[in-house]
């Protein structure tokens, strides 16, 4: 299945990379360009570079997903070669799954269509956080698709986890949408966090997550390639929303406590905790550019030049290396998120002293160091 799941990946990138390279040509050619800031939003000087490479990105993920499904809905395993034997014993798994599947699909559409409509004429931003946790709601309350189940026999049933579950969709969606605001950042944050959650789906035997990661990771590859700075397009809410709900199934579906006969082992309750590590820096800035925003008296939902990566690139440093330092500090937390899942209490304990350190450090440095945009 390992093989398959790198098939996966050089699938997605290949539908992905071309697709990219036609859209910058049409969109130049129908003026479908980064829209001028609506009333109270801050943004870079606008710059004559397309903001429709999410349709790229969808349909390097979509595109296979549906034919996938498709296929699998009439497979009959026994009806294949022997060729195929290490694949069959995972036929009936995958078909259990159809249909998460397809409302997945057709969750991914519905906010990919969301997003493309916000990127031409933007939307009023409560209507937009509504139908965002739509996703949330229909997962967790008809998949079972949820955080936090332990606390069930608690609080006399599903209902907290279920509004944990919607609250983090919401989150997750909105960090990924917040967090595209320079070239290329968004994109290799997704790789990242996409990649780290893809080996410990593979570790779980989870093939049906591992395979949607794969598409992830692909199809967002291929696009980071015309994005990286200097980026010949940009992936819009169109890109950044279907990323934000694609991380958010995939953490709560990737998340879980290994258990023994005599009940949990390694990595006990503390394993919930490892789609927070993994998308730590994503959230740092969702938490602290909304902070800022709402402390200045402003909505946090309407943009400005306060995230993260700004903060980090006015002390001084170029928005390429800017990137390439938050691409460093999501890794760093990413890999200490995979290993948390399996940790003894002890080792879990290290390893949150060990990103409680981090943040820290990162929080310490923006407080102490000179804003040098700020003086400008």
């Amino acid at each position: 299945m390992e093989l398959l799941i790198l098939i996966l990946i050089a699938l997605s990138l290949f539908i992905s990379l071309p697709a990219t390279w036609i859209i910058v040509k049409l969109s130049h050619r129908i003026g479908a360009l980064d829209s001028a800031p609506i009333e109270g939003q801050i943004k870079a000087d606008t710059r004559s570079i397309p903001n429709t490479g999410g349709i790229a990105i969808a349909l390097g993920i979509l595109i296979p997903m549906i034919c996938a499904l498709g296929v699998f809905s009439f497979l009959d395993a026994d009806a294949l070669p022997t060729i195929l034997d290490p694949i069959k014993e995972h036929i009936p798994g995958l078909k259990s799954q159809l249909p998460l599947g397809w409302t997945l699909i057709a969750c991914l559409l519905g906010l990919h269509i969301l997003g493309l409509i916000d990127d031409r004429k933007p939307m009023g931003p409560w209507l937009k956080l509504i139908i965002m946790l739509i996703p949330g709601v229909i997962f967790a309350a008809f998949f079972d698709t949820r955080l936090m189940t332990m606390l069930d026999g608690y609080v006399g049933g599903p209902w907290l986890s279920i509004l944990i579950t919607i609250l983090w969709f919401g989150i997750i969606i909105n960090a990924m949408n917040f967090i595209d605001n320079m070239d290329g950042l968004s994109a290799g944050i997704a790789i990242i966090a996409g990649a780290l959650l893809l080996v410990a789906a593979l570790l779980n035997g989870q093939w049906f997550v591992g395979a949607i990661l794969a598409l992830l990771i692909g199809s967002t590859l291929g696009f980071l390639i015309f994005n990286f700075p200097p980026a010949k397009i940009f992936m819009g809410d169109g890109g950044s929303l279907i990323l934000g709900l694609l991380l958010a199934f995939l953490t709560v579906r990737t998340t879980y406590m290994p258990i023994d006969e005599s009940g949990p082992s390694a990595g006990a309750w503390y394993a919930v905790l490892m789609p927070v590590v993994i998308l730590a820096i994503p959230l740092y800035d969702f938490v602290s550019v909304t902070l800022i925003r709402l402390s200045q008296g402003k909505s946090p939902f309407v943009g400005d030049l306060q995230h993260f990566s700004h903060r980090i690139r006015d002390r001084g440093i170029s928005s390429r290396s800017t990137i390439l330092v938050i691409y460093a500090l999501t890794l760093a937390t990413g890999i200490s998120g995979l290993l948390i899942s399996r940790a003894q209490p002890w080792q879990a304990i290290v390893l949150g002293i060990q990103i409680f350190a981090l943040i820290s450090a990162i929080a310490l440095f923006e407080y102490r160091s000179p804003n040098k945009g700020a003086d400008e």
